[in-house]
């Protein structure tokens, strides 16, 4: 058995060669700080990075700049319906040129068509009736009245529990603003149709050529209220352009259902000409003046200048509209929206982003 003393010796004996090794391979060997061969490699490769715009150069002299988009004449226009429904064909691509009131999106109409019908043979029904009764009163004719009372009664009373039923139904959400309107529409138009059978009634059995004749000409109103409702119904499915533009952008597709408060259903804008919302820093408004000249440049066309001139300087100050990826730019500042109104040109497209440049010549 080894004694304790020699044990001590030993370990002893094996810190101090470890501690020799160390200070031997700080003095001699390579230094941690030092470059490996591997690292140099390393930081020769040129790292891309993505969404980092590119800059565009400014011109020279006294001139006031700032980001800013393009975008037609009088701003863009987002089209959409008054009533959903699941869409039936989309009649417009993007880039195609459409006149004021052209049809944009058609969505499903089977029940409205058939309504408009049903409408259109009840305003023949009514005229006849008048015609009849121009022609003079025949006992057939107080039958007839009485048949034709008691179906309106039916049908008014009918309307008008539906009307009562949406009503409730409206106020739980249950059923759309649009249906609940239509209903009551449909009840009121049913309640006059069973006055006006009920007078002409009156009329024929008191025998009163006059009243005959008011009666049946009320009835002809009334089915053309009618015919008049359902056209509107029908026509509500046909989306069309309010203006004459460019299509800009299609947002449904055939098949999908589209509903209000929505996206619009086609983004249309005027694109005969051009502009270009600037913002401009606080700084920089004491140098801006209406009808001046103006420019911009985009980095998809270096070297090439696109002319116009101020039309409007905002009233207001705001936030900024357009923000880059520069990574230093500030987007706490307020800015002054500027529009410049451009030179006609075929290269710049709406949404696009530029640099515009405004004279600040004294």
């Amino acid at each position: 058995m080894k004694s304790p003393v020699r044990i001590s010796w030993i370990l002893l004996a094996a810190g101090g060669l470890f501690l020799g090794a160390n200070i031997a391979r700080q003095l001699f060997g390579t230094p941690g700080t030092a470059v490996r061969p591997e690292d140099e490699i390393t930081a020769e490769r040129v790292v891309s990075v993505p969404g980092v715009d590119e800059r565009v150069a400014g011109p020279e002299g006294p001139w006031v700049g700032g980001n800013g988009v393009i975008e037609p004449v009088d701003r863009e226009t987002r089209v959409a319906g008054q009533v959903g429904g699941r869409v039936a064909a989309v009649l417009v691509k993007e880039g195609q040129k459409i006149e004021a009131g052209a049809v944009l999106v058609e969505l499903e109409d089977a029940t409205e068509t058939a309504n408009l019908a049903a409408a259109s043979a009840g305003v023949e029904q009514a005229q006849a009736g008048l015609d009849r009764v121009l022609a003079g009163s025949r006992a057939e004719d107080i039958r007839a009245a009485r048949a034709d009372a008691a179906a309106t009664r039916a049908r008014a009373e009918s309307s008008g529990s539906t009307a009562a039923r949406y009503d409730g139904l409206a106020r739980s959400d249950a059923v759309s603003a649009d249906e609940l309107d239509r209903a009551r529409r449909q009840a009121e138009a049913d309640l006059a149709t069973r006055e006006a059978a009920e007078a002409r009634l009156a009329s024929l059995v008191a025998g009163s050529r006059r009243e005959e004749i008011v009666e049946a000409r009320a009835r002809l109103k009334v089915a053309e209220a009618q015919r008049d409702i359902a056209k509107a119904a029908k026509d509500a499915r046909a989306i069309r352009a309010p203006i004459a533009a460019e299509v800009l952008q299609v947002r449904v597709r055939a098949g999908e259902y589209w509903s209000p408060g929505g996206d619009p259903v086609v983004v249309l804008g005027d694109t005969k000409r051009l502009r270009a919302r600037i913002d401009v820093e606080e700084r920089d408004i004491g140098k801006l003046r209406p009808g001046v000249a103006a420019k911009v440049r985009a980095s998809a066309f270096p070297g090439l200048d696109f002319t116009g001139k101020v039309v409007e300087i905002g009233r207001r100050m705001g936030r900024k509209n357009v923000r880059t990826d520069d990574p230093v730019e500030r987007n706490d500042t307020k800015v002054l929206e500027v529009v410049l109104d451009l030179d006609p040109t075929d290269k710049l497209v709406v949404g696009q982003r530029v640099m515009g440049y405004i004279d600040a010549t004294p």
